[in-house]
């Protein structure tokens, strides 16, 4: 029985993730050569062919759906184990103020890392579309890390990314052809629905605000059942939505930023550190 190194397996996950070796190379901070050694090893070792490499990208074989499966519950485990060696002695409360847009797309996978990395640490995360009222409780001593959207070129904070909101629809409801364009927003305090709103208005285009809601998942449903056109970070953009260029207005460019309460644990200062160098929030859009 041939042995699995880590190193290979954790290749293979954010390759399968990705589905394209340059994302994955970027991500890993290899070269896509090295990222392309790598998985042919690791199918050298389980004697079957893992992907089927094409113009466009990767697609996993059977096996490499069945090995993804596995390799996830391993890494888990492995890095459960490590980390309950190597940082036992990182403790303490670690409370993260978020969109639910990060929270629940962008964040996943480091938040889950974190969590197998440092297991003494009690992580408590927050969800609010209200980037200035999670920098408020971050002023007033509720939470220790406030992860938000704000307007490019604004004041305060660590600047992470710089992205482009773009205005997006359902692929089958051309709706922004209406002449009172539908709004899905959300509820007031979130710079979407602000420039949103500011951007129509500023050129006379007729708008109602059609659905409202504090979650991205909840706008994007009102999207993709014809209900309304959204506003959203083109960065977290989903393929069965489509962007709507020339129709519409542009829309300013927003930056992801961290902010950090003035003392902080050594557990918090390990998950700010991560979120800091994560590729996931540093690897620079194309804003053209």
């Amino acid at each position: 029985m041939k042995d699995l190194p880590i190193t290979l397996l954790r290749t293979f996950m954010v390759v399968a993730e990705t589905l394209n070796l340059t994302a994955a190379a970027t991500r890993l901070h290899k070269a896509p050569s090295t990222i392309s050694m790598q998985l042919s090893r690791l199918e050298e070792l389980v004697a079957n062919p893992l992907m089927e490499r094409g113009q466009h990208g990767v697609r996993l074989t059977a096996t490499g759906m069945q090995l993804k499966s596995h390799a996830q519950q391993l890494l888990n485990l492995h890095d459960q184990i490590v980390g309950s060696f190597q940082n036992i002695d990182v403790i303490g409360p670690v409370r993260l103020g978020t969109h639910d847009q990060y929270a629940s797309r962008t964040l996943t996978p480091l938040l889950k890392a974190f969590i197998l990395s440092y297991p003494e640490a009690q992580l408590e995360v927050f969800c609010d579309h209200r980037p200035n009222y999670l920098t408020d409780m971050l002023e007033q001593g509720k939470i220790d890390i406030a992860l938000v959207e704000m307007p490019a070129n604004s004041g305060g904070g660590t600047r992470l990314r710089r992205d482009k909101l773009v205005w997006v629809r359902a692929k089958e409801h051309p709706i922004h052809n209406q002449h009172i364009l539908p709004l899905a927003v959300f509820d007031e305090g979130c710079y979407h629905r602000n420039y949103a709103i500011n951007t129509l208005e500023a050129t006379g285009r007729p708008y109602r605000i059609a659905f409202t809601s504090q979650s991205r998942s909840g706008v994007l449903a009102a999207v993709r059942a014809g209900i309304g056109i959204a506003v959203i970070p083109k960065h977290t953009l989903d393929n069965d939505l489509l962007i709507i260029e020339d129709e519409l207005p542009t829309l300013p460019e927003t930056e992801v930023t961290v902010f950090t309460a003035v003392k902080i644990n050594e557990a918090t200062q390990r998950l700010v550190q991560t979120i800091k160098e994560s590729p996931l929030f540093t690897t620079c859009q194309d804003l053209e």
